[in-house]
Protein backbone atom coordinates (compact mmCIF):
# COMPACT_ATOMS: atom_id res chain seq x y z
CA UNK A 1 0.00 0.00 0.00
CA UNK A 2 1.13 3.56 -1.02
CA UNK A 3 2.06 6.21 1.49
CA UNK A 4 -0.58 8.47 2.08
CA UNK A 5 0.37 12.40 2.50
CA UNK A 6 -2.45 14.61 1.57
CA UNK A 7 -5.12 14.39 -1.08
CA UNK A 8 -3.37 17.45 -2.47
CA UNK A 9 -0.36 15.63 -3.28
CA UNK A 10 -0.72 11.82 -3.13
CA UNK A 11 -1.04 12.58 -6.63
CA UNK A 12 1.70 14.66 -7.76
CA UNK A 13 2.27 17.99 -6.54
CA UNK A 14 0.84 20.42 -9.57
CA UNK A 15 2.54 23.54 -10.45
CA UNK A 16 1.44 26.89 -9.06
CA UNK A 17 0.61 30.09 -11.25
CA UNK A 18 2.60 33.26 -11.38
CA UNK A 19 -0.15 35.24 -11.99
CA UNK A 20 -2.64 34.06 -9.88
CA UNK A 21 -3.94 36.43 -7.61
CA UNK A 22 -5.92 34.51 -4.90
CA UNK A 23 -8.99 32.84 -4.31
CA UNK A 24 -11.62 32.21 -1.64
CA UNK A 25 -11.14 29.31 1.69
CA UNK A 26 -14.70 27.28 1.91
CA UNK A 27 -15.05 25.26 5.44
CA UNK A 28 -16.76 21.76 4.93
CA UNK A 29 -19.96 23.46 6.99
CA UNK A 30 -23.29 22.83 4.25
CA UNK A 31 -25.07 25.14 6.53
CA UNK A 32 -23.64 28.68 6.63
CA UNK A 33 -19.74 27.80 5.30
CA UNK A 34 -17.39 30.41 6.63
CA UNK A 35 -15.39 32.16 3.68
CA UNK A 36 -12.61 33.78 3.89
CA UNK A 37 -11.03 35.80 0.65
CA UNK A 38 -7.29 35.67 0.02
CA UNK A 39 -6.15 38.17 -1.99
CA UNK A 40 -2.70 37.49 -3.21
CA UNK A 41 -0.46 34.45 -4.39
CA UNK A 42 0.78 32.46 -1.43
CA UNK A 43 4.17 31.57 -0.11
CA UNK A 44 6.50 28.74 1.21
CA UNK A 45 3.60 26.26 0.84
CA UNK A 46 4.57 22.67 2.33
CA UNK A 47 3.01 19.76 4.18
CA UNK A 48 3.61 19.60 7.71
CA UNK A 49 3.43 17.28 10.16
CA UNK A 50 2.90 18.98 13.48
CA UNK A 51 -0.26 17.99 15.68
CA UNK A 52 -1.27 21.31 16.03
CA UNK A 53 -2.00 21.82 12.23
CA UNK A 54 -5.58 21.38 10.37
CA UNK A 55 -5.55 18.02 8.22
CA UNK A 56 -8.71 16.84 6.19
CA UNK A 57 -9.75 13.26 6.89
CA UNK A 58 -7.20 10.89 5.88
CA UNK A 59 -4.72 13.04 5.58
CA UNK A 60 -1.20 11.79 7.26
CA UNK A 61 0.17 16.14 7.07
CA UNK A 62 -1.59 19.13 6.43
CA UNK A 63 -0.72 21.26 3.60
CA UNK A 64 -0.14 24.79 4.74
CA UNK A 65 1.15 28.38 3.13
CA UNK A 66 1.51 31.83 4.10
CA UNK A 67 0.31 35.14 2.81
CA UNK A 68 0.66 38.79 3.91
CA UNK A 69 -2.43 38.54 6.73
CA UNK A 70 -3.48 42.45 5.04
CA UNK A 71 -4.84 39.73 2.46
CA UNK A 72 -7.07 37.84 4.66
CA UNK A 73 -10.68 38.55 4.71
CA UNK A 74 -13.74 36.85 6.23
CA UNK A 75 -16.26 37.07 3.98
CA UNK A 76 -19.27 35.15 5.09
CA UNK A 77 -19.99 33.66 8.58
CA UNK A 78 -16.81 35.23 10.72
CA UNK A 79 -19.30 34.73 13.53
CA UNK A 80 -18.58 30.73 13.42
CA UNK A 81 -14.74 31.15 13.95
CA UNK A 82 -13.22 30.66 17.09
CA UNK A 83 -9.49 30.64 18.12
CA UNK A 84 -8.65 26.76 19.04
CA UNK A 85 -5.53 27.55 21.40
CA UNK A 86 -5.03 30.91 22.85
CA UNK A 87 -2.08 30.48 23.88
CA UNK A 88 -0.61 29.20 20.44
CA UNK A 89 2.21 31.46 18.65
CA UNK A 90 -0.28 30.71 15.67
CA UNK A 91 -3.93 32.30 16.60
CA UNK A 92 -5.59 29.21 14.53
CA UNK A 93 -9.05 30.73 13.83
CA UNK A 94 -11.39 27.40 13.27
CA UNK A 95 -14.93 26.97 11.80
CA UNK A 96 -17.02 25.89 14.92
CA UNK A 97 -19.27 23.90 12.86
CA UNK A 98 -16.94 21.69 11.14
CA UNK A 99 -13.66 22.06 12.85
CA UNK A 100 -11.79 23.47 10.32
CA UNK A 101 -8.71 26.28 10.39
CA UNK A 102 -9.61 28.87 8.19
CA UNK A 103 -6.24 31.02 8.70
CA UNK A 104 -3.95 31.14 11.55
CA UNK A 105 -2.44 34.66 12.84
CA UNK A 106 0.47 35.51 14.64
CA UNK A 107 -0.77 38.88 16.85
CA UNK A 108 3.21 39.01 18.47
CA UNK A 109 4.46 41.77 16.71
CA UNK A 110 8.15 40.12 18.01
CA UNK A 111 7.67 37.29 16.34
CA UNK A 112 9.68 36.58 13.01
CA UNK A 113 6.56 35.65 11.22
CA UNK A 114 4.57 38.47 11.98
CA UNK A 115 2.33 39.72 9.19
CA UNK A 116 1.63 36.22 7.81
CA UNK A 117 -1.41 34.70 8.30
CA UNK A 118 -1.37 30.65 7.48
CA UNK A 119 -3.87 29.19 4.98
CA UNK A 120 -5.17 26.05 3.80
CA UNK A 121 -5.23 25.86 0.15
CA UNK A 122 -6.62 22.87 -0.45
CA UNK A 123 -10.23 25.02 0.88
CA UNK A 124 -10.31 26.69 -2.09
CA UNK A 125 -11.94 25.88 -5.90
CA UNK A 126 -9.65 28.01 -7.37
CA UNK A 127 -6.42 26.13 -9.36
CA UNK A 128 -2.79 28.08 -9.18
CA UNK A 129 -2.25 28.40 -5.83
CA UNK A 130 1.62 28.05 -5.05
CA UNK A 131 2.91 24.78 -5.24
CA UNK A 132 4.00 22.81 -1.77
CA UNK A 133 7.61 22.50 -1.52
CA UNK A 134 9.03 20.95 1.02
CA UNK A 135 7.66 18.99 4.16
CA UNK A 136 8.33 20.06 7.79
CA UNK A 137 7.85 19.14 11.30
CA UNK A 138 8.11 15.32 9.89
CA UNK A 139 8.90 13.41 12.83
CA UNK A 140 6.13 15.24 14.67
CA UNK A 141 3.39 12.95 12.74
CA UNK A 142 4.25 9.80 15.33
CA UNK A 143 3.16 12.32 17.69
CA UNK A 144 -0.71 12.23 16.21
CA UNK A 145 -0.16 8.54 16.41
CA UNK A 146 1.92 7.06 13.00
CA UNK A 147 3.88 4.17 13.54
CA UNK A 148 7.46 4.97 14.26
CA UNK A 149 9.07 2.33 12.19
CA UNK A 150 6.96 3.38 8.79
CA UNK A 151 8.84 7.02 8.77
CA UNK A 152 11.76 5.65 6.31
CA UNK A 153 9.10 5.04 3.59
CA UNK A 154 7.29 8.34 4.78
CA UNK A 155 10.85 10.64 4.07
CA UNK A 156 11.09 8.51 0.66
CA UNK A 157 7.40 9.05 -0.29
CA UNK A 158 7.82 12.72 -0.05
CA UNK A 159 11.30 12.61 -1.73
CA UNK A 160 9.34 11.04 -4.37
CA UNK A 161 7.03 13.89 -4.65
CA UNK A 162 9.93 16.76 -4.54
CA UNK A 163 9.05 17.55 -1.12
CA UNK A 164 12.16 17.36 0.73
CA UNK A 165 11.42 16.27 4.39
CA UNK A 166 12.90 18.46 7.48
CA UNK A 167 12.31 18.05 10.92
CA UNK A 168 12.14 22.00 11.33
CA UNK A 169 10.96 24.50 8.84
CA UNK A 170 13.22 24.75 5.65
CA UNK A 171 16.45 26.02 5.43
CA UNK A 172 14.82 29.73 3.51
CA UNK A 173 12.74 29.81 6.54
CA UNK A 174 15.23 28.60 9.39
CA UNK A 175 17.48 31.35 8.02
CA UNK A 176 14.68 34.01 8.33
CA UNK A 177 13.78 33.28 11.98
CA UNK A 178 17.71 32.96 12.77
CA UNK A 179 18.43 36.60 11.15
CA UNK A 180 14.78 37.98 12.80
CA UNK A 181 16.72 36.52 16.53
CA UNK A 182 20.16 38.08 15.41
CA UNK A 183 18.33 41.52 14.50
CA UNK A 184 16.91 41.50 17.87
CA UNK A 185 19.89 40.84 19.90
CA UNK A 186 22.44 43.02 17.58
CA UNK A 187 24.23 40.24 16.53
CA UNK A 188 23.47 41.11 12.76
CA UNK A 189 26.36 43.01 11.51
CA UNK A 190 26.53 44.61 7.90
CA UNK A 191 29.79 43.28 6.52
Amino acid sequence: MAVTIHPSVDGGVHAGKDDFAGGTLTCKCSDRPVKVRVGAQTAHNHVCGCSKCWKPDGATFAMIAVVSRDKVEVLENGDKLKVVDANAAIQRHACTGCGVHMYGRIEDTGHPFHGLDFVHTELSSEHGWSAPGFAAFVSSIIESGYDPSKMDAVRGRLQELGLPPYDCLSPPLMDVIATHVAKTKGTLYAG
